[in-house]
């Protein structure tokens, strides 16, 4: 791949590009992460979903140096030669694509059990209250905090503090942050309310009318 100019048609050399980590060139393997494992198979299922079972063959997708051969015919949206009349069947005795077997991946050995086990001790915060620390500028922590305590201002006191709390677990300050612009806004949100009720009174108390006099 070679990035020398930018997209002539966005639609068609970037929204229908289809990058995926199983996509790999020989004597490269993935690792056994488990998340990487689980998307060796969903990022390819998804771009059939997305373009269609022929998506390696939109031209954004597809290699110009050399012709694929695979079994892989027929289906919606095929626009080219369909590999022509090559046979569609393995093995077959018309030169049709075989098993490369210096491709093949190592073996990995594994041993033990397999569980879902909750550990009770994941950090969820430290990574997050650096990015806050370490990486927003001054301007952007403060972009951040107002967008949280504007959105929180809207939910239930006791989900407010939950919030908070996770917050200031991160990191103090960001906690206090959005207390301070919480409390302002929750503050402003009952003085709104307040005046309102008092507007919707009746300007004028309802007259009664005397009996027997019409």
């Amino acid at each position: 791949m070679t990035l020398n100019r930018n997209p002539e048609n966005y639609f068609a050399e970037v929204e229908q590009l289809a990058f995926a980590p199983s996509h790999m060139v020989p004597g490269i393997e993935p690792s056994p992460d488990k998340m990487l494992q689980g998307r060796l198979f969903s990022y390819s299922d998804t771009h059939r979903h997305r373009l269609g079972v022929n998506y390696q063959s939109i031209p954004v997708n597809c290699p110009f140096a050399t012709k694929i051969k695979n079994y892989q015919r027929d289906g919606p949206a095929r626009v080219d030669g369909n590999q022509g009349g090559a046979p569609n069947y393995f093995p077959n005795s018309f030169g049709g694509p075989v098993p490369a077997p210096e491709t093949k991946w190592h073996v990995e050995r594994a041993t033990g059990d397999v569980e879902r086990v909750e550990t009770g001790d994941e950090d969820n915060f430290t990574q997050c209250g650096q990015f806050f620390r370490n990486v927003l500028s001054p301007a952007e922590r403060e972009r951040l905090t107002d967008n949280i305590a504007g959105n929180l201002a809207g939910a239930q006191e006791f989900i407010q503090q939950r919030a908070l709390s996770n917050f200031a677990a991160a990191d103090a300050n960001y906690g206090k942050m959005i207390q301070e612009k919480l409390a302002r806004l929750n503050a402003a949100n009952k003085k709104k309310a307040s005046s309102q009720a008092k507007a919707s009174a009746p300007l004028n108390p309802p007259r009664s009318v005397p009996r027997g006099k019409l």
